[in-house]
C-alpha cells in the first residue's frame, strides 16, 4: 500500500476554501520556513521542502486542485491507492505526467540535491563594525565577538555520544537512498528518493550526544582579532578566511565578512584618499599675508597664504592625506580659504576703515575692476 500523505492543505497550513492569493502567501511562508539551505544539519527539511512545493504545485492548479477536492490524492498521484482514474491515473495531460514522475529531479518540481554525507561549505558569517574617523585613517587592531558554528568537541563531528558510534540504516542498508516505483500509463517506473528512515545520511544515530544533540556542531562565541589596515573607507568590506561556521561532513569552513562602517569627523571630509577642509582666515592676514596654522589627520602644521588671499581659495598639502592601502603613497589634503569679515566694529574702527577704503584705488580691486569693465562692454558705454 502506498505511504500515506499529508492533506495538502494542512501542509501549507489554509482551510480548504482558500483563494489563490492565500494559496500563493502561505507557500511563500511554509518555503522560506522549511528551505534546507536554512537548516544544513537537519536533512529531515528536504522532504518537508518537497512536501511543501508538492502542495502548492497542486493547489496552485485550479484543474489539479478540482481533481484533489474530488478524489483526494488518488486524482492527482497515479501510484497513490493502485487506481487508474480512467487510465491516467487522473492527470490531465503528458506534462502533468512527466512532472509528476520526474518532479523533484531537474524537470519543474524543484533542483535534484547532492548526497546527505556530501562535504558541505560552511556559511559565512556577516558582521559590522564602527569606527572613528581618525582610526580609519590610521588603521587599528580590533577584536570581534563572532557566534559562529564549530565542530562539538564532546563528539567530535560525529553526532554520536562518547564510546559509541553510528550505525548502518537497516532500511538502505548504507547507500542512503531507497527505490521508489511508480505506476504510469508506460508501466512501472522505478527512481531513487532518499532514505526516509536516515534522511539520506546511509547511517542513524541511536545515542545522540548529550551535547550537541546529535547535529556534531554548535553555535559557540568565539573572539576574533584581526587588524583594520590604514586607509580602509566606509562601507568597505574585511574578509576573514575560515572564520565563519564550521563546514558539514568534512567541508571547508565559511569566511567572516566584517562590513566597516566609519564615523564623521567635525573638521574633514575625505574623496578616496584625499583629505578635504576648510579654515577660517582673518580679513587681515588674508590681505597682508601670513603663517597659518592648519590641522591634518598627522597634527597641525603651518602654511604660509599668500598676499591678498580670497575666499574660496584652495591650497594643497602633498602626501597629507590617508595612506593607500598596500601602498606606501598618500592622498594629498585640500585646504578651503573662508575670509571671515569681521563684525561688531566700533565707531573709531569704522572710520579708520572708510580712511583706509578711501585710499585704494581700482588697481586693488582687480576682480571688481574687471567686473565693471564687462559690464561696459555688454552695454557698450
Amino acid at each position: 500500500m502506498a505511504e500515506e500523505k499529508r492533506d495538502y492543505y494542512e501542509v501549507l497550513g489554509i482551510q480548504k476554501g482558500a483563494s489563490e492569493d492565500e494559496i500563493k502567501k502561505a507557500y511563500r511562508k511554509k518555503a522560506r520556513e522549511c528551505h534546507p539551505d536554512l537548516h544544513p544539519d537537519d536533512p529531515s527539511f528536504v522532504e518537508k521542502f518537497q512536501e511543501v512545493n508538492e502542495a502548492n504545485e497542486v493547489l496552485s492548479d485550479p484543474e489539479k486542485r478540482a481533481r484533489y477536492d474530488q478524489y483526494g490524492h488518488a486524482g492527482v498521484d497515479p501510484s497513490y491507492g493502485g487506481g487508474d482514474m480512467g487510465g491516467f491515473g487522473g492527470f490531465a495531460d503528458m506534462g502533468d505526467i512527466l512532472e509528476n514522475i520526474f518532479g523533484g529531479f531537474g524537470f519543474g518540481g524543484g533542483a535534484s540535491r547532492s548526497s546527505a554525507n556530501s562535504p558541505k561549505h560552511g556559511a559565512d558569517i556577516h558582521e559590522s563594525v564602527t569606527i572613528s574617523f581618525m582610526e580609519a585613517c590610521s588603521g587599528k587592531k580590533h577584536e570581534l565577538k563572532v557566534n559562529r558554528m564549530c565542530t562539538c568537541e564532546s563528539c567530535k563531528g560525529s553526532g554520536a555520544d562518547a564510546g559509541t558510534s553510528a550505525e548502518i540504516c537497516p532500511d538502505c542498508k548504507g547507500r542512503g537512498s531507497v527505490k521508489a516505483t511508480q505506476r504510469t500509463p508506460f508501466g512501472a517506473i522505478s527512481s531513487t528518493k532518499p532514505c526516509p528512515h536516515c534522511s539520506g545520511k546511509g547511517k542513524i544515530i541511536k545515542n545522540p550526544c548529550s551535547k550537541c544533540r546529535g547535529v556534531g556542531r554548535l553555535r559557540v562565541q568565539k573572539n576574533v582579532s584581526f587588524d583594520i589596515p590604514a586607509g580602509i573607507n566606509d562601507g568597505q568590506t574585511i574578509r576573514l578566511g575560515g572564520q565563519g561556521d564550521c563546514g558539514v561532513n568534512g567541508g571547508s569552513a565559511g569566511d567572516l565578512m566584517v562590513n566597516i562602517n566609519v564615523k564623521n569627523h567635525p573638521l574633514f571630509t575625505r574623496e578616496g584618499y584625499d583629505i578635504h577642509c576648510e579654515i577660517p582666515v582673518t580679513y587681515t592676514d588674508a590681505v597682508l599675508g601670513a603663517e597659518i596654522i592648519v590641522p591634518t589627520i598627522d597634527g597641525d602644521v603651518k602654511y604660509n597664504i599668500s598676499e591678498g588671499t580670497q575666499t574660496g581659495t584652495v591650497f594643497r598639502l602633498k602626501g597629507k592625506g590617508v595612506k593607500m592601502i598596500n601602498r606606501a603613497d598618500r592622498g594629498n589634503q585640500y585646504v578651503k580659504v573662508n575670509v571671515e569679515v569681521p563684525k561688531n566694529l566700533n565707531k573709531k574702527q569704522k572710520e579708520l576703515l572708510k580712511d583706509f577704503e578711501a585710499s585704494l584705488s581700482d588697481k586693488n580691486y582687480a576682480k571688481r575692476q574687471s567686473f565693471f569693465e564687462k559690464i561696459k562692454a555688454k552695454l557698450d558705454f
